[in-house]
């Protein structure tokens, strides 16, 4: 790997890190303050609702500007934010009203990050490495992720409001770090028509391989989601207590880290296609072995492995997603998938608690194992250019769709 892709890690590790803590210093201290549960929904739409709003937009400015450039704006834009937020918060009797705007701002920077971030690997590395460097990125991403609560928690202890300026800090310094990325060619500004603004929709639309891998995504995580009900399954099903319930609710993230690191040591796979395929019906019976566990160790296995297929699945369908898509439509296919992502993670919870309610958590996680092992059928009977695909690099375009 080029030295300048650990650059990349290292701040994408770092704003990964400051986005999870955030959202446990948020809730900690928002709820302090007024008391009011609803507060608590407000503070994710605000980082939501951007991402929606500003779709098509984001897209064009990713393949249209410097993506390292965006990256850099992004990310000290961020820490301007949250030096705001916690200037404003330092004041005992502050201004919500003031606090969920400089929220929304964040989001908003937030939205044109994603699709930078995602959209710049393989400007970073060849295409040989491209699933070894996905395979490190969202492995450190997911340390990032497990560590964020953890060492929020801990901050807000030590420092308390003071912890908003740190995050800030923290922030940066990613930003020093994405400078060290290299100069990257020169990218034409795509006009700006509506054609174009949608270009990643039509792209993802016409290549059965982009669609294929976005649409499995978004139903396998939207039906399958079981994280919501870990707390029940505590509570009712397994009878322990909240140490063995942070030892559940990590275990899909452990998971994801050891097959993470085993996928980047490993030479590029073969029959990538059929792999996928395995690993989504490995992630779908792993949630109805969980369904069905009524014994702790069993319902730890079943999340590692849940975590460790989803890894591999993932690995394989962002491979394929920025390989199959042209340099110049990147942004605005990352932009897309980011829609996705946030749909089915958000909405799969909210699917899971609400069935929850009227049939109980193990019908629900049951079903949706169930269901997913649906998409995995439909997916490999719909997408047969998906399922006979060899390995990750014949996914790219030819000569002429590169242009």
């Amino acid at each position: 790997m080029p030295i300048h892709f650990y650059a990349y890690l290292f701040a994408a590790a770092l704003t990964n890190l400051v986005t999870t803590a955030l959202s446990v210093a948020l809730g900690w201290h928002i709820y302090r303050h007024s008391g009011n549960p609803f507060d608590l929904a407000i503070i994710g739409l605000m980082q939501i609702i951007p991402t929606f709003l500003f779709f098509f937009v984001t897209g064009w400015v990713v393949d249209s500007f410097s993506r390292k450039l965006v990256l850099i704006t992004c990310v000290f834009g961020e820490a301007i934010a949250l030096a705001a937020l916690g200037k404003v918060m330092l004041h005992g009797d502050f201004d919500l009203t003031l606090v969920f705007f400089l929220l929304f701002l964040n989001g908003s920077f937030r939205a044109f990050y994603f699709p930078a971030k995602q959209a710049i690997i393989p400007n970073l590395v060849s295409a040989k490495q491209l699933p070894k460097a996905i395979a490190l990125s969202s492995t450190v991403s997911n340390v990032a992720m497990t560590g964020g609560p953890l060492i929020s928690g801990l901050l807000i202890a030590l420092i308390d409001l003071q912890i908003y300026g740190l995050m800030a800090a923290a922030l940066g310094l990613a930003g020093l770090a994405y400078l060290l990325l290299p100069r990257l060619a020169r990218v034409e500004m795509a006009p700006r028509t509506w054609a174009t603004l949608i270009g990643g929709v039509n792209y993802a639309r016409s290549n059965p391989i982009v669609l294929g891998a976005i649409a499995i995504d978004l139903f396998i995580v939207l039906l399958g989601s079981v994280v919501t009900l870990l707390p029940i399954y505590a509570l009712d099903i397994l009878f322990i207590g909240p140490e063995q319930l942070g030892v559940l609710r990590g275990m899909p993230a452990f998971g994801a880290v050891i097959a993470g690191i085993i996928l980047a040591s490993l030479p590029p796979m073969r029959q990538c296609g059929k792999k996928l395929f395995i690993a989504l019906l490995v992630f779908a019976g792993s949630i109805i072995l969980f369904a069905l566990s009524s014994h702790y160790w069993l319902s730890v296995l079943a999340l590692f492995v849940y975590g460790a297929a989803d890894m591999i699945s993932v690995n394989i369908r962002l491979s394929l997603v920025q390989m199959a898509t042209p340099d110049h439509l990147r942004g605005r296919v990352s932009a897309l998938n980011g829609i996705f992502i946030v749909t089915s993670n958000e909405m799969g919870d909210v699917r899971a608690g609400s069935t929850a309610a009227f049939l109980g958590p193990v019908v629900t996680a049951f079903i949706g194992g169930v269901m997913a092992c649906g998409v995995v059928v439909a997916g490999y009977l719909l997408f047969p250019q998906l399922r006979t695909l060899d390995r990750i690099k014949d996914a790219a375009p030819d000569e002429a769709m590169q242009n």
